[in-house]
């Protein structure tokens, strides 16, 4: 069933009840999801952050890594997550935070297998927000203040020209090869070539830690081919390398 997201409104969705659960079939199919400097130190423990474009908007983001893949969550086994931390912009769902007219609102998807006539209520009979409904406004607007530091962060790398792009060359149990492409990571060698002023503000705005945070978590990619040999295409040895851009092959991961 198609995605709708449409603005929470305590008339229309007065009886709606939602879901509480550990579990993320929803998420199956997303091999990719954004991450927000909040939660950069956690994710990278786990899996892999890496930077996309996206040409048409001409901006750069900054995802987990899920599967290698289109449509192949690997942290996935039927509806159980396969490791001690969830992005946030998964843990949201079925909410989402969005402009509405000149502020942010809060959004919910009407067709989502969570909503129902069983679970936490959203509203009281009053039409105030229940207490469950206060604790995810609260987490919305937590994920919206870190997804705008994010930006100011991927604004500040791209501005100092940090992004080198990457390559991951696949080889599976099968024999067959492929090349991951259209991620971009952050060239250690040029990080310690900035000026010393520069440096320092970095680190006084936390920057310079979520660097190192995206860099470390490249060695999760092992995490990734662990995860393959539960599937029906388990990968038996990948490379990662330094590409230059018109050398990549045009099989990218995209959000």
């Amino acid at each position: 069933m198609a995605i709708n997201f449409v603005p929470l409104d305590k008339e229309k969705h007065k009886d709606l009840k939602v879901a509480v659960s550990n579990t993320f079939k929803f998420a199956k199919d997303t091999h990719l999801a954004a991450a927000t400097i909040r939660e950069f130190a956690q994710l990278a423990a786990t899996m892999p952050l890496v930077f996309i474009e996206d040409t048409n908007a001409k901006r750069h983001h900054v995802v987990a890594m899920l599967g290698m893949e289109q449509n192949k969550n690997l942290f996935l086994t039927g509806d159980k997550w396969q490791g001690p931390h969830v992005p946030m912009n998964i843990l949201r769902y079925p909410f989402d935070v969005r402009p509405d007219g000149e502020k942010l609102g809060v959004y919910i998807d009407e067709n989502s297998e969570l909503i129902g006539d069983e679970g936490q209520p959203l509203f009281t009979d009053a039409g105030e927000p229940t207490e469950f409904l206060q604790n995810r406004q609260q987490f919305l607007a937590d994920l919206a203040n870190s997804e705008m530091m994010t930006q100011r962060f991927v604004q500040q790398v791209v501005e100092l020209d940090l992004l080198d792009p990457i390559q991951i060359r696949l080889t599976y149990q099968s024999g067959q090869q492929r090349n991951v492409t259209g991620m971009l990571n952050i060239n250690e060698k040029k990080v310690l070539e900035l000026p010393e002023e520069k440096v320092t503000e970095l680190h006084k705005s936390g920057f310079l830690g979520a660097m190192y945070a995206v860099m470390m978590s490249a060695g999760q990619l092992n995490r990734l081919v662990e995860l393959s040999n539960g599937t029906d295409n388990p990968i038996r040895n990948m490379q990662l390398t330094v590409v230059k851009p018109e050398d990549a092959q045009a099989e990218a991961p995209s959000a």
